[in-house]
């Protein structure tokens, strides 16, 4: 079965640039996010060999999700303008590897992936999302698999979420309607926590049963649950990624090729990358 990696670009970037100590070029520029996230594409396409390979990126503009609700992400750090100078970078970085980058306004990268899957899954193909957090997991199905980790990867399939939240990849967007996202600043249902969201999706499988069984809910969960269904159907709105981005995906051209190594070389001699030059030999 032939694999596509799709790298969550902004995903990684974050992770990378939070996660790695201050590194700087000839020019004074901060390139620590660079030099992390070249680091992870060169151990995937070591590791993982993919046959095909893209990479999403979300864009400044306000997304859909912000227009229907704007306190979207509003409690989030803006993260310092020199982890964003670092992007462009990146974006030359996966040309020079040949590799496509897919991105829409108004939609998040999330969404992007959430589309390039529904356009290939149920296929010969296994998907492979490299990211650097989980939002993706509501994706999961047997053949498309979740993978987070700077150093040591971590592999998300049906099996892996199952054992850490005891619910189905299906499930993943209804268990955050009812327990919200703190890091999205999705709201959820106040005073249901991941515990009882948990327990409540394990018994009646899906948020509409949940409402239409309140009856035999005890009465503590269900005058909660009761009191804020629209917020509840709101926030699984907010949370569930999109799969109809209307993007030109074309999986011929995202078949993984051969990239100049003079050229990236040059790429990485001018960041002052010599470690990665090291592992390009190899």
């Amino acid at each position: 079965m032939k694999t596509l990696l799709i790298i969550d670009g902004n995903a990684i970037l974050h992770r990378a640039y939070h996660a790695l100590p201050a590194l700087t070029n000839k020019k004074g520029q901060l390139v620590n996010a660079v030099y992390g996230f070249a680091s992870i594409l060169l151990k995937a396409l070591r590791e993982i060999k993919p046959e095909y390979i893209c990479a999403t990126f979300d864009l400044a503009q306000p997304t859909f999700r912000h227009k229907i609700f704007k306190e979207y992400k509003a409690k989030r750090i803006k993260a310092p303008q020199e982890l964003y100078d670092q992007l462009p970078i990146i974006k030359n970085l996966l040309k020079a590897f040949n590799i496509p980058i897919f991105e829409k306004e108004g939609f998040e990268a999330d969404d992007i992936i959430g589309t390039i899957v529904y356009q290939i899954r149920n296929t010969k193909y296994k998907i492979l999302i490299l990211t650097g957090d989980l939002d993706t997991l509501q994706l999961v199905d047997k053949n498309t698999k979740v993978l987070t980790g700077l150093k040591d990867m971590i592999v998300y399939d049906e099996n892996k979420i199952k054992q850490r939240y005891g619910l189905e990849p299906k499930q993943i967007v209804d268990f955050k309607a009812l327990k919200g996202d703190p890091s999205d600043n999705i709201p959820g249902v106040p005073g249901i926590g991941e515990k009882t969201a948990i327990e409540l999706l394990k018994k009646y499988k899906t948020l509409v049963n949940i409402y239409a069984n309140l009856d035999s809910i005890k009465q503590s969960v269900r005058k909660r649950i009761e009191e804020q269904e629209e917020q509840a159907f709101f926030s699984k709105k907010l949370t569930t990624i999109k799969h109809n981005v209307p993007i030109k995906f074309d999986l011929n051209k995202c078949v993984t090729k051969d990239y100049e190594k003079n050229k990236v070389i040059d790429f990485f001699q001018e960041l002052g990358f010599r470690s990665l030059i090291k592992r390009l030999e190899n």
